[in-house]
């Protein structure tokens, strides 16, 4: 099992193309052996302390496998909206790990 976290940064006014994007990539995630297990938004109350830029949305999923993990991200329905992310998206951190 691998983990993928990711802090997505948007483009400030592109919030509604981001989750026309997500609409399309997160039940993606579900064909490829993965889980969305944390999408949370996160509001200016919830930072108790930062150093880096604070996230539009932070994103837990688990893949089974990391091919798993690859071939979601070559799914071609994906791959027909990536403009709507690119569009959208400003930065994202993505960290992977596994369960100790």
């Amino acid at each position: 099992m691998i983990f993928i976290t990711q802090l997505v940064y948007i483009k400030e006014g592109q919030e509604n193309v981001f989750h026309q994007f997500e609409d399309i990539a997160i039940p993606a995630i579900l064909k490829y052996n993965g889980r969305l297990l944390l999408r949370v938004r996160p509001g200016e109350s919830s930072f108790i302390e930062h150093h880096i830029d604070k996230p539009y949305e932070i994103h837990l999923v688990e893949f089974a496998t990391e091919q798993d993990f690859e071939n979601f991200k070559h799914d071609e329905e994906r791959k027909k909206y990536l403009h709507l992310k690119e569009q959208s998206i400003r930065s994202v951190l993505l960290v992977k790990g596994t369960k100790i």
